[in-house]
């Protein structure tokens, strides 16, 4: 139990580095949770910063999710006693939870998308494209990052009903695991899905 644990809190830690908003104060001066939207995010940069800090900021997002499974992965190949797909379930949750929670942030964080999706690529690629490819187009379609997330987040569940659990990094049961993930990110969507709802979302303009 003691190993989870500090998989849990290492991913958690990881997870609590919010890359938003130390870029957008290097490059532009301000917290970005205090433009826009108020979130810590690849979008409200991109609205509040401009493309290159938002590019910056989604790939370091990303990859606060590979590092996490990573650290899983290679506990669980030297403890060989430790159940290895609970150990990358464990590091995703927890990563996404610092993600959001920030405890170096004051835990007001981002909505975990881009650090979901860094998990999602590495423990299981192909669904990892298939979410991403499905988000973009819903986002292209709708003009709604959000809109976008949170049908992708869905997908996650249904495509574990499909792919073998062979296919992942480390195999095991993912399907209550991929509902807890969808579940989060839905969460942290509320007040957006309030506001696809009534019609109020705000939209992308892809000619800016």
């Amino acid at each position: 139990m003691a190993y989870y644990i500090v998989i849990a809190i290492i991913a958690y830690l990881i997870g609590s580095i919010s890359f938003s908003v130390i870029i957008s104060k290097k490059m532009a001066g301000f917290d970005v949770r205090e433009k826009g939207s108020g979130n810590a995010g690849s979008t409200n940069v991109l609205r509040s910063v401009g493309k290159k800090a938002a590019a910056i900021t989604l790939v370091c997002d990303i990859l606060k999710g590979v590092v996490a499974i990573l650290i899983a992965v290679i506990l669980g190949n030297i403890v060989k006693e430790l159940n290895g797909a609970l150990l990358v379930q464990v590091a995703s949750i927890a990563v996404v939870i610092g993600h959001t929670f920030p405890i170096f942030f004051g835990f007001k964080g981002g909505k975990g998308v881009a650090t979901s999706l860094g998990v999602l690529l590495l423990i299981n690629w192909q669904i990892g494209l298939i979410c991403l490819v499905f988000a973009l187009v819903i986002m292209a379609l709708t003009r709604m990052v959000s809109a976008g997330s949170v049908l992708a987040a869905i997908l996650f569940p249904v495509l574990t009903l499909f792919i073998g659990q062979e296919h992942f990094i480390v195999s095991g049961n993912y399907f209550v695991f991929s509902v807890i993930m969808a579940l989060i990110v839905a969460f942290n969507h509320r007040t957006n899905i309030s506001r696809i709802l009534s019609g109020t979302e705000n939209k992308l303009s892809f000619k800016k």
